[in-house]
């Protein structure tokens, strides 16, 4: 499943254009194909979404789903990732609401929507409730064997969570294709998941089968592929955070891209843990990635510096800055393209 240009889309986003857990939406907004017709969020109703963002959507910003009805979506796509990906009480009226007017719900969300007795009474034929936060069937354990896949395999890492991973791997993966290569997008969460239609709810996973879920997605999207994007997920540096080392261990990358949030010094949720400096981030994973079952050295060839928060000169003294500190290539990919990253991608092979 996948939203298409067929699908008129209104994204629930209360308090998610200002805040700090609006990632998903704010993607969808940014890259999705799908006919977005309103953003729900009370904090920013009335107010201009291009403005707001920086995003060039058109979009009205209407304060409840009831609002967002006069602008006839048949999706809800639910744009919060709140810690540990539970769906908000006050958020269940309005799900409720949305769908006894008819419309089908797309949940990236922990809390499974499709078996609650009370929801499902509510659909009609042909409406839906997609619960991607579901592990995959047919797992098994990680082996290795991505290594043996003749593609580059391109992982993105981060200093902490929500930096701009997938953002990154999906700007790389359309300069690819504009360059015309045989290039695919491999989504590791919600968002990537609601834009690629495939991919693997890498949270949702058991920790045993992590590492093999990601192997048996690269095997099965990269073996046609000249490059793939691995979208990351988590830090090694958040103690909250499970996903990197699967990541490592089941895409076998041959290629590391660091993403950082420009003047980001501790890890967001916990004041306690600092970001080292970037030459220091850099090593931890060239190492883990070596010890922690890649079998062959993969060097971070860049920095992807998220700079969405700066205005466009400091944006440039920060790149400025990171490049010398790290004497690596960096950018930003959203906000300058993503040519410089893959000209390092393809200049270490």
């Amino acid at each position: 499943m996948r939203l298409s240009p067929e699908h008129r889309v209104a994204i629930l986003l209360h308090d998610g254009i200002r805040g700090t857990q609006g990632k998903t939406g704010l993607s969808l907004l940014r890259y999705s194909d799908a006919n977005i017709v309103a953003v729900i969020d009370q904090q920013c109703a009335g107010e201009s979404l291009p403005d707001l963002t920086g995003i060039h959507r058109s979009a009205p910003i209407v304060a409840s789903v009831a609002d967002a009805l006069a602008y006839e979506p048949d999706v809800l796509a639910i744009g919060i990732a709140p810690s540990g990906g539970v769906l908000p009480e006050a958020w269940r009226q309005e799900i409720q609401q949305a769908i006894a007017a008819g419309i089908s719900v797309a949940n990236g969300l922990h809390t499974p929507l499709a078996q609650d007795p009370e929801l499902k009474a509510l659909l009609r034929p042909e409406q839906w409730i997609w619960d991607m936060r579901q592990e995959p069937t047919g797992l098994t354990v990680g082996t290795g064997a991505a290594r043996s896949l003749n593609c580059l395999r391109v992982l993105l890492v981060g200093t902490d969570m929500s930096v701009g991973k997938m953002s990154t791997a999906l700007e790389l993966h359309q300069t690819a294709l504009q360059r015309g290569f045989r290039a695919k997008f491999l989504a590791t969460g919600q968002a990537g998941m609601m834009l690629a239609g495939d991919g693997i709810p890498l949270d949702a996973v058991r920790v045993d089968f992590a590492s093999g879920a990601v192997e048996q997605l690269v095997l099965r999207l990269g073996a046609d592929q000249d490059i793939v994007f691995v979208e990351g997920q988590g830090s090694l540096l958040n103690p909250a955070s499970t996903a990197t080392l699967p990541l490592l261990r089941g895409s076998q990358p041959t290629h590391l891209v660091l993403v950082h949030r420009a003047g980001q010094t501790h890890i967001r949720n916990f004041a306690h843990v600092p970001i080292p400096p970037l030459r220091q981030v850099v090593e931890l994973y060239e190492t883990v990635a070596t010890a922690g079952g890649a079998f062959a050295p993969a060097k971070v060839v860049a920095i992807a510096l998220n700079t969405a928060h700066l205005d466009t000169a400091t944006a440039k003294q920060f790149i400025e800055q990171t490049q010398q500190e790290t004497g690596l290539p960096c950018t930003d990919p959203v906000r300058f393209r993503a040519d410089l990253l893959l000209d390092a991608i393809l200049g270490d092979r």
